[in-house]
This record gives structure tokens, C-alpha cells and sequence, in this order.
């Protein structure tokens, strides 16, 4: 390995960062990271030979011309190599990519020095038509460049302050109780169509989560049968009681598969693979509005329907946070509310009175 000059290895020198702390900055073709550590000592050196492996990854881009050093090529080739995406999940990493290769094609060989608040706006301000994609934009440009300001690119993060849009929907659309049930009918219970929608309902589980799941993950408790997950999403590890209902299912699916669900080959699915095929499942039986993601939502509006608490679905969802699971007991406690105040107030009138009992019946279309 040559020596410079400063006395590192090549392609190295010691540079200030922007704190005034004097680190060795490795730099060639367009790549440019920081070395951590002791020089020359056998974890710098590592690193040094992964700075190498990015440059390498620049050299073979694919169908692109030269990366210029400073552009939002050279940054996203940096990003990459960076063990701030090395250790992301591996469902996290591929959507996360996609949507910086987006970005990166329609503004890769821009110099990132000159980006500012203004552009970064204009840049979202032109997905205002499809606001959750505009957002999820905003949030991966934020990690994005706040890597570039750790290699002193930019002094400051232009994409902080830049104001997120107000969703205009819930997401994915969530399965209704007659929805499921015209699922249900159109699909025997022995079929593959029901024991995934009875995995997703009653597990309420991602589908990247739900096609692993096998008999492998089912154990027996104290209380009774469990399945174990580890979601790959967020790491967060579960164990959920059987519901009779998936239970029942269960009963016809073979043990000698390594999961639940298999394709027509005998293979397990990939994420992408059992999304088109649930998708034709859904169609057969006359819902194309209806996804794999919506039956997590029905899942948890089911619980929240039967009074469980936010922390009670958060057990079975494994979602991390209240607020992100308030949104199914809101609906569930604003009805349940509203019927206990009208009946407090008819008790307060009348004690013979009871919603049940009033003479008014409405059809399907709201007529008396």
C-alpha cells in the first residue's frame, strides 16, 4: 500500500469536517468518505478497502457517464456504501433505493452544493397530485442530505424545514366485514386463498412478514398454541395466540413444507409474488379494491371494534407507537361513546326507553 506524503494510505488525507475535528478523508473518482479510527490499523484498513469497493461502484454504473464528483450521483454512490444503508432492513433498503433512483434520474449529475430549501420544495411541490408519495420523497431526502452534510458536501440540510403534505386518504383501502365475507364465499376453506386472508387477518401481519410464517413458528404455550413472528420491518419480535378460526384453517395445510403458504411449484412466495397472486384472489371474487395491506387494517379495526385498548393491538400489530395505531381505536371509542351518552340521556328521560327498542328500522339504502 503507498504511503503519501501526509504519512496515510493513498487517496487519504487529514481534513477538518465541519466541527473543526480533524479526520482522514479518503477521495478518488467522484467517491468521498471519512476513515475512522487508527491509521493503517487492520479496522481503518477495511474501511479503506470498502472506500475502494465505492469507487468501484461508481466506475460500474450502469448505461451512465462519469461520475462527477460533488453531484447527487457521486452522493447517492456514497450513501450506498455507507454502513447508515448497509444496516438497514433489507425491505427498508429496496424501497428506500427506489426511491432515491427515482430522484437520481431526473437530477443525478446536478452539483449538490448548490441545492437549496427552494428547489428541494419544487421538487416535492411537483408530486402535490400524489401527496403520500411526495412525503415519503421528503423523508428519504432528509436522511439523504444529512449524509451529504456528514462528508461536508453542504453546510446545512436543505430539506429540513420543508413542510410535509396532508394526507388525503387513509392509505390502503380497508376490508369491510362484508368484503371478507364475499372473499370468504368465493374461496373454499381449504384452498390456498383462504389460508392466506385467514394468516393476514388473524395474525395481522405484513404479507413480507405472513409468507414466511410456517408450522415451524407455532409452539405451545400454557395458555394454548401461539405463532412466533419477528417482523423483518422493524426487528420487533411476537408471539400471538391462534385464533380458532385460523386454527381450523391450519388443519388442512401440510407439515412437511418449510411455510404455510407455498406457490403452484411448491416454492415458498416472494413479497412481490404473493402480492400479484392475492391480487388475482381478489379479483376473482369481484374486489380489486381490496389489498393484502388492507386486511392488517381490518385486523386492527376488528380490535378495536371489540374494545381493545391501543396497547392491547399493539400486541398483536406490532406497531411501535400509539399515534400509529390511534387512528383504529378513534373510530371504534367515538361510537361506542356516542351510543353510551344517547342511552345515559334516555335513562335520564325514561327509564323504559332503550335504543334497541325504538319502532324506526332502516333497509340497505336508509329508507324507513
Amino acid at each position: 500500500m503507498l504511503r503519501t506524503k501526509s504519512g496515510l494510505p493513498k487517496h487519504c488525507y487529514w481534513a477538518e469536517d465541519r466541527h473543526g475535528k480533524r479526520r482522514v478523508r479518503f477521495r478518488k473518482a467522484g467517491f468521498t468518505t471519512y476513515l475512522t479510527g487508527t491509521p493503517w490499523s487492520e479496522d481503518f484498513m477495511r474501511q479503506h478497502a470498502t472506500a475502494l469497493d465505492g469507487v468501484k461502484a461508481i466506475a460500474s454504473e450502469a448505461g451512465s457517464a462519469r461520475t462527477v464528483a460533488g453531484s447527487v450521483n457521486a452522493l447517492c454512490v456514497a450513501y450506498y456504501r455507507s454502513s447508515d444503508f448497509a444496516n438497514l432492513k433489507p425491505s427498508t433498503k429496496a424501497g428506500r433505493k427506489n426511491i432515491i433512483e427515482t430522484f437520481r434520474r431526473d437530477h443525478g449529475t446536478k452539483p449538490i452544493k448548490g441545492l437549496t430549501r427552494s428547489h428541494i420544495s419544487a421538487i416535492i411541490g411537483a408530486k402535490a397530485s400524489t401527496p403520500e408519495a411526495a412525503n415519503n420523497l421528503l423523508k428519504v431526502l432528509r436522511i439523504l442530505l444529512a449524509y451529504a452534510v456528514s462528508l461536508d458536501m453542504i453546510p446545512g440540510n436543505p430539506a429540513i424545514g420543508v413542510k410535509k403534505y396532508r394526507s388525503r386518504g387513509e392509505g390502503f383501502h380497508s376490508w369491510s366485514e362484508d368484503e371478507i365475507a364475499r372473499f370468504e364465499a368465493r374461496h373454499a376453506i381449504d384452498s390456498r386463498a383462504r389460508l392466506a386472508i385467514a394468516l393476514l387477518l388473524y395474525t395481522a401481519q405484513r404479507r413480507g412478514d405472513m409468507i414466511r410464517m410456517g408450522w415451524q413458528h407455532i409452539k405451545q404455550t400454557d395458555d394454548g398454541p401461539v405463532i412466533t413472528v419477528r417482523q423483518d420491518k422493524t426487528g420487533t419480535s411476537l408471539e400471538i395466540p391462534l385464533h380458532p378460526n385460523l386454527v381450523e384453517v391450519l388443519a388442512s395445510v401440510p407439515r412437511t413444507n418449510l411455510t404455510f403458504l407455498m406457490t403452484e411449484k411448491g416454492a415458498p412466495f416472494t413479497n412481490a409474488g404473493f402480492g400479484n397472486w392475492f391480487r388475482d384472489q381478489c379479483n376473482a371474487a369481484g374486489l380489486p379494491q381490496c389489498s393484502a395491506h388492507g386486511l392488517r387494517k381490518a385486523a386492527a379495526t376488528r380490535l378495536a371494534d371489540a374494545g381493545c385498548s391501543a396497547d392491547q393491538i399493539k400486541a398483536i400489530t406490532g406497531h411501535k407507537s400509539l399515534a400509529e395505531v390511534a387512528r383504529y381505536t378513534r373510530s371504534a371509542d367515538q361510537k361506542r361513546l356516542a351510543r353510551q351518552a344517547i342511552e345515559t340521556l334516555l335513562r335520564g328521560a325514561d327509564s323504559e326507553r332503550k335504543l334497541s327498542n325504538l319502532p324506526i328500522r332502516l333497509d340497505k339504502t336508509g329508507a324507513k
